[in-house]
């Protein structure tokens, strides 16, 4: 692990101190859980971004063989 520091405010570290006393653990480690958590969610977010731009992106393109007869190709193997 890298040793990181962080400004709080006064009531984020009062709130934080109030969680970690309620759920037995480390304000270190809380704090890494929600940066885990805020990481799945936005890499979800980024996920779905990119997905959504790529959408149709080779709908106009006439060099490209007929995938369906090439998948035909492949289920009757």
């Amino acid at each position: 692990m890298v040793r990181t520091q962080i400004y709080l405010t006064e009531s984020q570290r009062n709130e934080l101190a109030a969680i970690a006393k309620v759920l037995g653990k480390k304000q270190s480690e809380i704090i890494r859980d929600a940066i885990d958590k805020l990481f799945g969610q936005t890499s979800a977010a980024r996920r779905e971004s990119v997905l959504r731009k790529a959408a149709g992106i080779w709908k106009d393109r006439m060099d490209l063989p007929d995938f369906e007869s090439i998948r035909g190709e492949w289920e009757r193997s």
